[in-house]
């Protein structure tokens, strides 16, 4: 039985809570991973969740979007799903953190305190398909268009997040 780690609005470490239990009624503050993938042509690796996920089976979403275990750094967690669910490691970096809450299908709601990771890659994934159904490379550019466009195609968190990543990507990119 997969566990979460609650923490409070600064990241603090309060106990832990079975996965799917922490998603129940209006959901517990957990601590998680979003690790945005990109290339040398700055584009970002997306997946499409697999149907069979727990929730928000089909829907595109960043590279990996996880929850580090106990005694796990964000960064560590990041290499471990990242290997799991994809089938690659690179460098990551833990480039910044923010609170959000969501609801979800099938009565679920994510509340998670949410470090999001960066990571540079070239070459093509190779993806647990109990995990990912379909991956692509995409312009940052062209994700915000398309969420605009087809919000509903995407998970709620990559919503909330984009602008973040494209002005923190932007500012990367020209230090």
């Amino acid at each position: 039985m997969e566990k979460v780690i609650l923490v409070d609005h600064n990241d603090n470490e309060l106990g832990l809570e079975e996965k799917l239990t922490a998603h129940q009624n209006g959901g517990t503050l957990h601590r998680a991973i979003s690790i945005f993938i990109f290339n040398r042509k700055g584009e970002t690796m997306l997946q499409q969740r697999a149907e069979s996920k727990y929730h928000g089976g089909g829907l595109w979403s960043n590279t990996v979007c996880s929850h580090p275990r106990k005694g796990e750094t964000p960064v560590e967690a990041a290499h471990r799903r990242l290997r799991e669910e994809m089938g690659f490691d690179c460098n990551m970096r833990d480039v910044f953190s923010f609170e959000y809450e969501a609801k979800m299908d099938k009565d679920l709601t994510e509340h998670e305190y949410d470090h999001v990771i960066f990571g540079d890659y070239e070459k093509a994934p190779n993806p647990d398909p109990s995990e990912v159904q379909n991956w692509k490379w995409m312009a940052l550019d062209e994700l915000r268009s398309d969420l605009r466009k087809r919000p509903d195609a995407y998970t709620p968190w990559l919503r909330i997040v984009i602008e973040d990543v494209i002005k923190r990507r932007r500012s990367q990119a020209s230090a």
